[in-house]
């Protein structure tokens, strides 16, 4: 199922305003380090994406990294979230998981640790995005590798895309440069 939900769409169906900043989490990077991301990402805008390297789209990382390139000057920033939940689609370590994306791809966008995105196990940060409790307008689980999750500058979650509406689509690319050209820095 391809959707692209928005905040309007949400607000016009009843939906109540988010509770908490669902970037107000601390993760790892791929490399190890922990990161605040709301501290990492003040300012900007946010693509959060759940990848995979095995996956039928897998290919999407080549339009990411499209994005970065053109908008990271402006303020974007794509935050890839690399999760072996879905048919075990993305083994590797992170080192390979790294090598894959920078050599396959020419990956230069942020990669975070590998977690889970669904169930028990899943990453505290894909708990409120898929909680109704913590994220009305958003809620559900993650359906498949590269579903997509737009945030403001002031880190609101404002969209949502499924994994088969792809990073350079009219939909995608429209609700970022709306919000890259509505917030200041």
């Amino acid at each position: 199922m391809d959707r692209v939900v928005t905040a309007e769409d949400a607000a016009a169906a009843g939906a109540k305003p988010q509770a908490a900043a669902p970037l107000d989490h601390q993760m790892q990077t791929l490399d190890g380090e922990k990161i605040n991301l709301a501290e990492k990402y003040r300012g900007k805008v946010v693509l959060l994406v759940n990848v995979a390297s095995k996956c039928g789209l897998t290919p999407q990382y080549e339009q990411l990294e499209a994005l970065h390139d053109k908008y990271a000057d402006d303020g974007l920033a794509i935050v890839g979230v690399p999760c072996n939940q879905f048919k075990n689609q993305e083994p590797g370590t992170a080192a390979e998981i790294a090598e894959f994306c920078k050599t396959k791809y020419g990956v230069e966008f942020d990669l975070l640790a590998k977690v889970d995105v669904n169930g028990p196990d899943a990453a505290p940060l894909y708990k409120h995005l898929t909680s109704k409790e913590t994220n009305p307008q958003f809620a559900g689980d993650i359906t498949w590798n590269f579903e997509k999750f737009l945030f403001d500058r002031q880190g609101r979650l404002v969209a949502r895309f499924a994994p088969r509406v792809r990073p350079d689509s009219k939909e995608v690319v429209s609700a970022i440069e709306a919000e890259l050209a509505g917030g200041a820095q």
